[in-house]
C-alpha cells in the first residue's frame, strides 16, 4: 500500500473531464487578440476613416470567427428532458435527472445529471461524447462505453444513433456532417479572399466572395436540415420522450451567412448606384486621395533648389536644356 492509495493528494483523477471546448477558447482567443490589436491601433487613424475601419474589422473578424467556431461545437441539434429512469441495468433503482443530447457535425454527446446530483451514494454527473468522424469508429466508442459501465440512460441514447441501430440515422447525420464542415471550410476560404479582396481595394470583387460566402454556408445549414428532418426512433423514459430541436450553433451559423449576404448585397448595390459613397465607406473617397496625395508631395529629405531665398521645383530643373561642347 503507497502513500494517498498511489494518488496525487491535490490533483484530480485521470477521469476527470476537462471544464471547456479547447477548441473554441484558442479561436475565440486568436480573435480577441486582433480586435485588441485593432483598438490599439485605432488612435493612428484620423477622422472619419476610424469609424469605417474599425466597423468593417469588426464585422470580418465576427463572421471569420463564427464560420471557424460552428466547425467544432457541439449543440448543432439539442434537447433535454427530465426523468425518472434506472440508473443501471437490471436494476430497479430510480433515479431523477436531467438527460441531454447535443448534436455536432463530429458525433454526439449524452449529458446525464442527477436532480440532486448526489443519489443512490453516487455524483451523477456525465458528459460522453461519441464521435462519427473520419478516422472514429462510432461502434467501437459505444463498445467503450459499455465496457467502462456507464449509466443506461446513456447508453440508451447513444445506441440510437449506431449503425446496428434500427433507426438507421447514423449515416444520414455522419454524411451530413461531413458535408457541413467541408462546405463551412469552403466558406472560410472564400471568407478570406474576400477580405483580402478589400485590402486591395477591389471592392466589387469582394462584395461577389461575400454573397458565394453566404450561399456557401445557407448550402451548409441546407445539408443538415436534411440529416435533421429524416425519420427517427423516439427516445422515451417512461412517459416522456427527448425531443430535439436546432442549436445555438445553427441559429448563429444563420446570422452569419444573413450578414453575409446583406454587406455583399449592399457593395454590389452601391458600387452600380452610389460608388462615391461606396468609396467612402472603405476611405478611398476623393477627400482622402488629395490629403494622400499632398502627404507624397512634401519630401522627406530637400528637392528643391535653393538660392538667394528662390525655391525652384526639381522638375524645372529636369527640363533644362543642356550646352553644348
Amino acid at each position: 500500500m503507497t502513500l494517498w492509495n498511489g494518488s496525487y493528494p491535490f490533483y484530480p483523477g485521470a477521469n476527470a473531464c476537462f471544464p471547456f471546448d479547447t477548441s473554441r477558447v484558442v479561436i475565440v482567443s486568436i480573435f480577441l487578440s486582433m480586435l485588441v490589436t485593432s483598438i490599439i491601433i485605432l488612435p493612428g487613424i484620423r477622422g472619419r476613416r476610424r469609424l469605417f475601419w474599425f466597423l468593417r474589422f469588426v464585422l470580418g473578424l465576427v463572421m471569420g470567427a463564427v464560420i471557424l467556431t460552428v466547425q467544432f461545437t457541439r449543440d448543432w441539434e439539442t434537447g433535454w428532458v427530465q426523468a425518472n429512469t434506472s440508473y443501471k441495468s437490471f436494476s430497479p433503482v430510480q433515479v431523477n435527472v436531467d438527460i441531454g443530447l447535443h448534436i455536432g457535425l463530429a458525433g454526439v454527446n449524452v449529458t446525464l445529471r442527477g436532480n440532486p446530483v448526489n443519489q443512490i451514494n453516487e455524483t451523477i454527473n456525465y458528459n460522453e461524447h461519441f464521435p462519427w468522424s473520419f478516422g472514429a469508429d462510432y461502434d467501437r466508442s459505444y463498445s467503450q462505453g459499455l465496457e467502462k459501465g456507464l449509466p443506461s440512460p446513456i447508453l440508451y441514447v447513444a445506441e440510437k444513433f449506431s449503425t446496428q441501430s434500427p433507426c438507421a440515422v447514423h449515416r444520414q447525420y455522419r454524411t451530413a456532417g461531413h458535408y457541413v464542415s467541408l462546405t463551412l471550410w469552403l466558406a472560410f476560404c472564400t471568407w478570406l479572399i474576400s477580405i483580402l479582396l478589400f485590402s486591395m481595394s477591389i471592392l466589387l470583387y469582394g462584395g461577389h466572395m461575400l454573397l458565394l460566402t453566404a450561399a456557401l454556408i445557407f448550402f451548409s445549414l441546407l445539408f443538415f436540415s436534411t440529416a435533421r428532418n429524416t425519420l427517427k426512433c423516439p427516445i422515451q423514459f417512461g412517459s416522456v420522450s427527448l425531443r430535439t430541436d436546432y442549436g445555438e450553433s445553427f441559429w448563429l451559423t444563420l446570422a452569419a451567412g444573413l450578414l453575409c449576404l446583406l454587406l455583399g448585397l449592399a457593395i454590389v448595390i452601391l458600387h452600380s448606384v452610389q460608388p462615391e459613397k461606396l468609396k467612402l465607406i472603405f476611405s478611398l473617397d476623393k477627400s482622402s486621395k488629395e490629403e494622400m496625395w499632398d502627404k507624397s508631395c512634401v519630401p522627406a529629405e530637400p528637392s528643391c533648389s535653393a538660392q538667394g531665398g528662390l525655391m525652384v521645383p526639381l522638375g524645372e530643373l529636369c527640363h533644362g536644356t543642356a550646352t553644348q561642347l
